[in-house]
Formats: structure tokens, C-alpha cells, sequence
């Protein structure tokens, strides 16, 4: 008994703000928070363990975002990060923009300066002038609270947006005092999540289009990553081919008929969609950022419709303000994209719809398909080196490995487009805010989410020193995962594009170290193959990698 009441001592003695946020978290199924401790933020720290709640201390706080960002990805669970006051949450920012920037839920929790002292300006430490105003200006919303049952309830309204419409990142500001004073209220009861009610009349319109449609085509992006299965069951319906965007990739798996891949970029998947006669767009804002310059659908430009063309465009999503971007649409529903297709079969099947009978029998769905794949390879070079170390790495680690990438190269010209998705999860990149340093912490945070699944990260030397530091984060938590750094000598795309403007290069041919030895320092494996070597050597140096213990950095080394 002694020993009960000595445990228990601990909570009554600091009932405090931090407890309060802490307990929230618990009951709202968090199981794992992303941080660094810090002098002002250890009330949040000192209760984790006892709500079974893991803390991993990151080198960077940015890490600790990214690492959040991939730990949902392969999750589902909104991704947790803790941070001090000042420079601990500046140094975060770039992962909450890019949380914000690909529509992903994200809390970040952080102490500030206490009651009355705001704007105070006297020097205190870690003080900044207004933490939340700026975050506020950058994310979904940032709220400094005023007590500690106000903290509790900001996180249970937090996950409740997470649930309920558009994802993003969420700031709560918990003044010290607030943080440290007395708790003496309960813990929120998870608010359920309120979606928008869909518009039958919207749901007819559509069912009666997609019902006549002689050549329908299906467009998901990163809001419809929840609706896979719905989304394969409505292209089956349907008989059309369904183009995914980065962040959609592997909605439906890239190994069905009707898949064109995450492809929406290369110049025949964006044919079809204009000659599709009935287009559906679901969950996404078809960004410029996937298109390169390219159009979707049936426009003369970016959102000018093309009016000698009869095409009627569907789109879906849960945000109204992206139903019109880049597209004008005809039908609009603003709904969950899984809510809108059951609704929308459902509706079909009551009708006693066929949904092909408008068709020629001789050009099926996946006819259609086999016809687009037949012109990629004018559409992109699939033998470059981005595409074949992805291939070779799954190769190595098996086709249900997840795969973190970063704004490199040979992600962008690589792994989006040669890595074969199965599921939603399997490709980890933020193709919007394009931010560097995010593949090794992604990594990590993706591998803390499911241990037992594949994770390598593949990126280049130039992305890989924005965020090497977590090689060592990864060794200390006795993650196996291959860290497959591409050195081409820098910035290669960048030096390209100053050839192209007539700049002479500078800036841009970078001092490397020895990424093998560095990651073998930092207590891995380090492994080094030249480029002419990848086919022989680096299938089997993955598939040892995911058998060790501590990470391996595998260094390849182009033109060598």
C-alpha cells in the first residue's frame, strides 16, 4: 500500500496546467508525443509515462514536426509535438507550415510567457513578442489560453477539427503560470466530429451524370486518402480510371487496372482528363505543384473552362473554399469524400443505374489505362536515377515498404511516380510547401508508428544535411531503417536552372562528407555504392538494413 500512495502522490501534488493537457491527450488516444525538454515546457513533461505516453526527443525541433507529420501518415493519428518557449517553437514552424501547406492534422503544444506579461519586452528568456498572433497567421489557429481547464478543452476542440473538416496544424499557448497553477476541473469528453451534411439534391445531380458518363475519369488527392476503399468500389463501378495526385498516391493501388498512379502531371493522364466527358475530383485543389504547369480537365487555362468542350466536372471536398480552385466545377459537393461516394452508390443502386450502358463495349476503363501507360515513357524518364533506386529499394525491402522522400530530386523525378503504391500510406513527401530536411525525420516518425512494417528514406545529399542530425535519433531508438542519401555534388536542379537563365552557377557545388562513415559515427551502419553498382549491390543492402537494429546509411555515389 506504501508504495501505491507513493505513486499516487505525484499526481495530486502536481495537478497542475501541464497535467491537464497531458491527461486530454490520453483520453483522445494519443500515444506518442515528438519534442525537446526545455526549461519552460518540463510541467508537460513531467507526465507521459504515467498515461502511458512515449515521448521522442528529436535533434531539431523541426524534426520533431516532421518526424509528427510521418508518424500519421502511417498512423491515421494526428501527430503530437511539445515544444519550449521562443526558439524551440520558431524552430518548428517550417514543419507546421508544411503540415498546414499538404491539409494534415498536427497539435503542437508550447508554454509562453506568463499572465500580464504579454508584449512586456523585458528581456525575459525565451521571450517573443507575440508566439501565437504570428503562428496564428500560418496555420489553421493558434489560441493562448487562460487557464488550465482551457488548455484541456483547446486540445479536445483541436482533435475535434481534426475529425470533422480540412486538416491542419493547431498552436496552443499555455502561459507558464497557467502551465505550473492549480488544475481543478476534469478532463474533456472527446467532442464528436461534425462533418457537413450532404445535399441530396447535389448527390441525385451527380448519380444521374455518372450514370450517363461515356467516358468518366476519377481524380483523389490527399483529401480522399481516408476513402480508399470507397474509391476503388466507385472506379469499379464505374469502369474509370481513377489519377491520383502525390498525396493521393496509392488511394487505390497502383497495380489495379483502373490505376493511372500519381501521375496527374504527365502530359497523356492530363489528355484524358480533358477528354473525359464526365470528370470527378475528389479531395483535392489540383495544385500547380503536381501539374508542373499543366492543366486537369477541359480548360484553355488555370480555371478557365474550355467552352467548346461539353464536359461536366463533379468535385467533392470537405473544405467549400477548394471546390472551386483550378477548376471551375458543375456539381459540387462539400462533404467527406468516403461519405459522398457511399451516398452516391447507394443512390445509383436505388435508381437501378447501369453506369456503362452509355459506353462502347470495345474501350473499357482499363483499356483506357493500358492505352495512357502505353505513352509514359515519352512522358517521363523512368531510368532515371531517382526512379531506379526507388525500384531497386523496393526491390530490397518488399512491395509494402514505406517509402520517406524530401524535396530532392529523386523524389520528385522518382519515387512520386516508379515507387508501386499499394496503400495511402507508402509514399511520405510534401509535394506543396516543397520544404528540405523532411525524409529522415518523416522516416523515423513513420517507423515509431508501425515497427514492424518497412521504412527506408531516400533522398539526396543536399535535402540529407538539412536534418542528419536525426541519424542519431534513429540510433538511439534502435530503428532499422535504410537512409538511401543519392549524392549527385549538390543542387543539381538548381545549377540547371541557372545554366538555363545564362547565371553562372555558384552556390551550388557543395562539400560532402562521407555519409557512410558519418552514419557508422553516429552509432549505424554506413554503406557505400557507386551508381554503377546500385543494380548488383543495393537490393541486398536494404533488405540488411531492415534486419539491423540501428540505422544504415546507404551512400550512393553518381557518375561513380
Amino acid at each position: 500500500m506504501a508504495d501505491d500512495k507513493n505513486s499516487a502522490a505525484p499526481s495530486e501534488e502536481f495537478r497542475n496546467g501541464g497535467r491537464a493537457v497531458i491527461a486530454t491527450l490520453a483520453a483522445h488516444g494519443v500515444d506518442t508525443i515528438f519534442g525537446i525538454p526545455g526549461t519552460h515546457n518540463l510541467e508537460f513533461y513531467r507526465h507521459p509515462s504515467e498515461f502511458g505516453i512515449r515521448a521522442i526527443t528529436p535533434r531539431h525541433e523541426q524534426g520533431a514536426g516532421y518526424g509528427a507529420d510521418g508518424y500519421f501518415l502511417v498512423s491515421g493519428k494526428p501527430g503530437v509535438v511539445i515544444t519550449t518557449s521562443g526558439p524551440g517553437l520558431t524552430n518548428v514552424i517550417t514543419a507546421a507550415a508544411t503540415a498546414y501547406a499538404e491539409s494534415r492534422p498536427m497539435l503542437i503544444l508550447s508554454p509562453g510567457v506568463p499572465t500580464g506579461m504579454e508584449r512586456a519586452d523585458v528581456g525575459m528568456l525565451h521571450e517573443t513578442k507575440d508566439s501565437s498572433g504570428a503562428l496564428n497567421r500560418l496555420l489553421v489557429s493558434s489560441q493562448r489560453t487562460r487557464t488550465a481547464e482551457g488548455a484541456a478543452q483547446a486540445v479536445a476542440e483541436a482533435f475535434a477539427m481534426f475529425s470533422s473538416s480540412r486538416p491542419g496544424p493547431v498552436h496552443i499557448e499555455v502561459p507558464l503560470d497557467v502551465l505550473e497553477g492549480a488544475w481543478n476541473g476534469s478532463v474533456p469528453t472527446p467532442i464528436p466530429g461534425r462533418r457537413p451534411g450532404l445535399d441530396s439534391r447535389v448527390v441525385s445531380r451527380a448519380a444521374e451524370a455518372v450514370a450517363g458518363a461515356a467516358r468518366p475519369l476519377i481524380v483523389a488527392g490527399g483529401g480522399a486518402r481516408r476513402a480508399s476503399a470507397e474509391v476503388r468500389a466507385f472506379a469499379e463501378r464505374l469502369d474509370a480510371p481513377v489519377a491520383t495526385t502525390a498525396n493521393g498516391k496509392g488511394i487505390i493501388s497502383e497495380t489495379h487496372p483502373l490505376s493511372l498512379g500519381s501521375n496527374v502531371r504527365f502530359p497523356s493522364v492530363q489528355a484524358e482528363s480533358a477528354a473525359a466527358d464526365v470528370l470527378i475530383v475528389l479531395g483535392s485543389e489540383l495544385a500547380d505543384s503536381d501539374l508542373w504547369g499543366g492543366l486537369i480537365g477541359a480548360q484553355t487555362s488555370v480555371g478557365i473552362r474550355d467552352e467548346n468542350s461539353a464536359q461536366l466536372v463533379i468535385r467533392c471536398d470537405i473544405d467549400p473554399d477548394q471546390l472551386g480552385k483550378n477548376l471551375g466545377g458543375d456539381i459540387l459537393a462539400c462533404a467527406d469524400a468516403g461519405e459522398f461516394l457511399t451516398t452516391l452508390m447507394a443512390e445509383l443502386d436505388h435508381d437501378g443505374a447501369t453506369t456503362t450502358s452509355a459506353r462502347d463495349a470495345a474501350s473499357t476503363g482499363s483499356d483506357r489505362v493500358a492505352a495512357i501507360r502505353g505513352s509514359w515513357n515519352s512522358d517521363f524518364d523512368f531510368e532515371s536515377i531517382g526512379a531506379r533506386v526507388t525500384r531497386l529499394v523496393e526491390q530490397g525491402a518488399g512491395p509494402a515498404v514505406v517509402v520517406a522522400g524530401d524535396s530532392s530530386q529523386v523524389t520528385y523525378d522518382g519515387s512520386v511516380h516508379a515507387l508501386t503504391a499499394s496503400t495511402p500510406d507508402q509514399l511520405l513527401y510534401m509535394p506543396g510547401f516543397a520544404t528540405l530536411g523532411y525524409g529522415i525525420p518523416a522516416a523515423i516518425g513513420a517507423k515509431l508508428a508501425d515497427s514492424a512494417r518497412p521504412v527506408a528514406c531516400i533522398l539526396g545529399d543536399g535535402a540529407a544535411m538539412f536534418s542528419i542530425q536525426e541519424l542519431m535519433t534513429a540510433s538511439e531508438l534502435g530503428l532499422g531503417i535504410p537512409f538511401v542519401i543519392v549524392d549527385n555534388g549538390g543542387y543539381a536542379e538548381i545549377e540547371a536552372q541557372m545554366v538555363d537563365r545564362t547565371i553562372e552557377p555558384f552556390a551550388v557545388k557543395l562539400a560532402r562528407p562521407d555519409f557512410a562513415a558519418l552514419g557508422q559515427s553516429m552509432g549505424g551502419a554506413g554503406v557505400t555504392i557507386a551508381e554503377s553498382d546500385i543494380d548488383e549491390m543495393l537490393p541486398a543492402a536494404v533488405a540488411e538494413a531492415l534486419e539491423r537494429s540501428v540505422p544504415t546509411t546507404i551512400h550512393i555515389t553518381v557518375g561513380c
